[in-house]
């Protein structure tokens, strides 16, 4: 299953935790089944998502209705970085 890191700032970060975990729908849509790992740094954001299907997460990563979501949230849309982990190293 891939990983995939989103980073973002945010209006608020306290304001935008709250908000973020109602979209549990959402991300099944998105085909994650995982818990999603988050952490809030004041307003910059950093999440954790494990889609079982990468291309269905992206294709609604990309739709009005993730769009709407960020901004109800407070997510600053042009600072949003997504980076698909493809390595691994074994320790």
């Amino acid at each position: 299953m891939p990983k995939v890191i989103v980073t973002a700032e945010v209006e608020d970060g306290a304001s935008w935790e709250q908000k973020f975990r109602t979209h549990a729908d959402l991300f099944r849509d998105q085909t994650v089944s995982e818990p999603v790992e988050f952490a809030v740094d004041g307003n910059d954001v950093t999440i954790q998502f494990e889609p079982a299907d990468l291309d269905k997460w992206q294709e609604i990563l990309d739709s009005d209705r993730t769009a709407q979501a960020m901004a109800h949230d407070g997510v600053k849309r042009d600072t949003v970085k997504i980076v698909v982990l493809d390595k691994k190293l074994e320790v």
